[in-house]
């Protein structure tokens, strides 16, 4: 599987986030971090917005930390259906394109929350698990996580990582590296 004329969405999302399972048994994203690159590996726009949660409007002390992302960010911003839509215009869905995100959380949780807005998401279908490719490509075992594969790659790890943007940015190195590789 060879994709000639495709824009790779490299994206990354957080979540609110408990130190045991979330209250009301669901986790909402709240930021989206996305680098659109040319098949020859240009980076042609970058996405980044907050989302405001509304099953547990309230982020968790462990939650801030982890992400650095405050209370007063997620009260800000939009809720789900608003960005998700400004997210699909970004991508422009009617145009080739794969997603493509550090393992299976991201692409699962755009559905479960695109259900639980009762949004379409059949758009998130074309989707390369990055962390898997790499991993399987590379033949390492066990998987790594991003922050140690963009160091083995000799990248140095920018911005703050769990932070939407950066770990996509991040991401995008590792991707643009093994550009010709992906889907193979």
């Amino acid at each position: 599987m060879y994709y000639c004329n495709v824009k790779y969405i490299i994206y990354d999302l957080e979540a609110t986030c408990w130190r045991g399972r979330p209250p009301g048994g669901i986790n909402e994203i709240i930021e989206i971090g996305a680098y659109a690159i040319s098949r020859y590996g240009e980076v042609l726009g970058t996405f980044e917005a907050f989302i405001k949660p509304t099953v547990n409007p309230k982020l968790s002390s462990f939650c801030k930390q982890l992400t650095s992302i405050s209370q007063q960010q997620i009260d800000s911003a939009y809720k789900y259906p608003r960005v998700i839509e400004e997210f699909k215009d970004w991508i422009n869905i009617d145009e080739e394109y794969m997603l493509c995100s550090w393992g299976e959380f991201d692409k699962n949780i755009i559905g479960i929350n695109c259900e639980m807005h009762r949004l379409e998401y059949d758009w998130i279908e074309n989707y390369l698990n990055v962390k898997n490719a790499y991993h399987n490509n590379r033949g390492i075992t066990p998987h790594r996580g991003l922050k140690a594969t963009v160091k083995k790659e000799g990248f140095e790890f920018t911005g703050i990582h769990h932070r939407a943007i950066a770990d996509a940015e991040n991401l995008a190195k590792i991707f643009v590296k093994y550009i010709d590789e992906w889907g193979q």
